[in-house]
């Protein structure tokens, strides 16, 4: 499943979210920072590449600018020394950043992506890692989304529309996979 040039890609991981919860938005996977923290693991002990995404507000009450709290990593998810962040503005890690030029140095082809939120950042970032040819594999249970109304008004759970987006990825952008799937190909290697 994973390989010497597999790297992580954690999208997201930010202290907004912490707010939005507190603000009483409703979540799923509330293991997921966990299993990101197992994956971070996993990765650093092989000295797999580990690529941290972070968002970078734009608009004035925005919840991640980084002049706010929200900017801030969770502590179970901070870089350690030599793991690049990258800073992107918009859904994708991929636009207005440089992430696809250093994964192509690097030799890398292979993109385990975790984070927040299923259906936007790290969606985005895994059709787009899809659409340029990289082995795209999206960890399923280190991933999470909050619930949403919808145009029409209908409520949609969190986990309705995590299991839609994982849906939606699957064969066609990524291969959908779990955290034990991804440290089982590690302990293989």
């Amino acid at each position: 499943m994973t390989s010497p040039l597999s790297a992580l890609i954690v999208v997201d991981v930010q202290r907004a979210f912490d707010e939005w919860e507190a603000a009483g938005k409703r979540r799923n996977n509330p293991d997921a920072v966990a299993r990101i923290a197992d994956l971070l693991k996993t990765f650093r002990a092989s000295r797999a590449p580990i690529f941290h995404i972070r968002h970078e507000g734009t608009k004035p009450n925005s919840s991640f600018l980084p002049s706010r709290p929200g900017y801030t990593v969770k502590d179970e998810a901070q870089e350690q020394p030599g793991e690049p962040v990258i800073v992107k503005r918009v859904n994708s890690a991929f636009i207005g950043t440089d992430l696809e030029t250093r994964l192509r140095a690097a030799g890398i082809g292979t993109l385990v992506i975790c984070g927040a939120t299923t259906n936007h950042c790290v969606e985005t970032t895994t059709r787009m890692a899809g659409n340029l040819g990289f082995d795209a594999q999206l960890v399923r249970d280190a991933t999470w989304t909050f619930e949403r109304i919808g145009p029409d008004g209908d409520a949609h759970s969190a986990e309705e529309i995590h299991a839609m987006t994982l849906s939606n990825l699957d064969g066609e952008f990524a291969r959908i996979v779990t955290t034990a799937d991804v440290v089982a190909s590690f302990a293989a290697e």
